[in-house]
């Protein structure tokens, strides 16, 4: 007969107990305090109870009867045995203490009582069973050494009566009670430590993913300044010229307006050596300047034919004539191609794969969609950050652009940004300076 599973809920509750009883509570705070659900919560609170309700009893029962000990005293025993149990849920080493010294006040109530020959002593059967049970409490709570000092208090208080013993009640309880509270102590303490271990991982892993995550922003970053400073010097270098060859190409030119140009070059050199300056703190340790020109859209058609070569069936669509792009918008424009085909060779290897480039109303939409992979991802690729797409974000975003991305319904995925053929001159500089704000 095969043994039915436990339901999805239920297994769900006893993974988040586990997960609660190893996590540690604050000072004061009751034993699973952090889990949502209420009866969770609720649940030490039950089970000291059901202890203190069946030990508290049986112990004046026992003590009186067997032991021949006065019924109110023996009230008062029972209670400081059992009662603490209830504080152990918030405040275990406070209770242990209460615990303990009624333990110890029985056992010398009974070294003169006239029952106590033949039976346990200096621990009853019902100490021992809420000791243990004190012990859980304690483990899950206390630092490792704090259970070192409650064990061996365990133990010297129970030897310390073998020096007094009662004849007749050498049973060996006392050895009894030693080992298995520092076994208790020790399976609970291994089980937050364990606790403890997993949860300072997982605090690891996310610091390191964050901070992996914003090395990589920063490096993009760096990257796109290091292009935007050769777009920008293009600029600088032709408005040096022209300023330096004006007096020259433009007869009848009165003095105001040579020194005026004689200005403005200077003003332009000294702005492409301040460049270059900013852009030498920028590049790597040991790198060199990049001399080829920066792509642009016209090398799109390189890049999917250098896709179809490596396995994955691509298709460009864009017309022979875009209009006018800026440089800014044909490098980024670009760029997101380039890294939405390598996300899709990394990712989604033999995919079909279309690129479609095209120009309306003042924008320039690039859109880059494939379907299912028809097999695992690379080898060399076997995990994804998603870092690829902060390189996109941020040139959309340099460029005042929008980017949508996500998979899609098959199991394909699709990277769709729009740019402004217009840029914003003001705009564009502001957030090419911007670098500490977070995408």
């Amino acid at each position: 007969m095969r043994t039915p599973l436990p339901s999805p809920r239920v297994r769900a509750s006893l993974r988040a107990l586990g997960l609660a009883l190893a996590t540690p509570t604050r000072p004061g705070e009751p034993l699973l305090a952090q889990v949502s659900s209420p009866w969770l919560r609720r649940l030490p609170y039950a089970v000291a109870f059901a202890f203190v309700a069946s030990l508290l009893p049986v112990t004046v029962t026992v003590l009186v009867n067997d032991y021949g000990v006065n019924g109110a005293l023996a009230g008062a025993l029972a209670t400081g045995q059992t009662a603490p149990l209830l504080l152990a849920v918030a405040r275990p080493l406070q209770a242990w203490w209460i615990i303990l010294a009624a333990d110890v006040l029985g056992a010398v109530v009974l070294h003169a009582a006239d029952g106590v020959a033949g039976r346990p002593w200096p621990w009853t059967p019902m100490i021992v069973v809420g000791y243990l049970a004190l012990m859980v409490a304690v483990g899950l709570r206390e630092p490792r050494r704090t259970l070192v000092g409650v064990w061996l208090a365990t133990g010297a208080a129970g030897f310390a009566f073998e020096l007094f013993p009662v004849p007749g009640s050498g049973d060996g309880i006392n050895l009894l009670l030693f080992i298995l509270s520092g076994a208790v102590l020790l399976l609970t303490a291994s089980l937050r430590e364990r606790g403890d271990a997993q949860r300072r991982l997982v605090e690891q892993e996310t610091i390191s993913e964050a901070e992996r995550a914003r090395r990589t922003l920063l490096e993009e970053r760096a990257r796109i300044a290091r292009e935007l400073h050769d777009v920008v010097a293009h600029h600088m270098s032709v408005i040096t010229v022209q300023a330096d060859s004006a007096p020259y190409r433009i007869e009848g030119l009165p003095e105001a307006a040579r020194e005026e140009f004689s200005t403005i070059a200077a003003s332009a050199r000294e702005s492409l050596t301040e460049m270059r300056r900013l852009l030498a703190v920028l590049r790597s340790d040991g790198s060199e300047g990049e001399r080829a020109p920066q792509p642009g859209l016209e090398r799109v058609q390189q890049l999917v034919e250098a896709t179809v070569r490596a396995g994955v069936p691509a298709e460009l669509s864009m017309p022979a004539e875009l209009g006018p792009v800026p440089q800014a918008v044909d490098l980024s424009a670009y760029r997101i191609v380039q890294e939405a085909l390598a996300n899709v060779v990394r990712h989604a290897p033999g995919a079909p794969t279309r690129v479609s480039v095209t120009s309306a109303d003042g924008r320039l939409t690039v859109l880059v969609v494939n379907g299912p992979s028809e097999s695992a991802g690379s080898p060399l690729e076997t995990s994804g950050t998603g870092h690829g797409l902060v390189g996109m974000r941020e040139r959309v975003r340099l460029t005042g652009g929008t980017l949508d991305t996500g998979p899609l319904p098959d199991g394909g995925f699709r990277v769709a940004a729009r740019l402004p053929l217009a840029l914003d001159t003001e705009e564009l500089g502001t957030e090419a300076l911007d670098t500490e704000e977070p995408a």
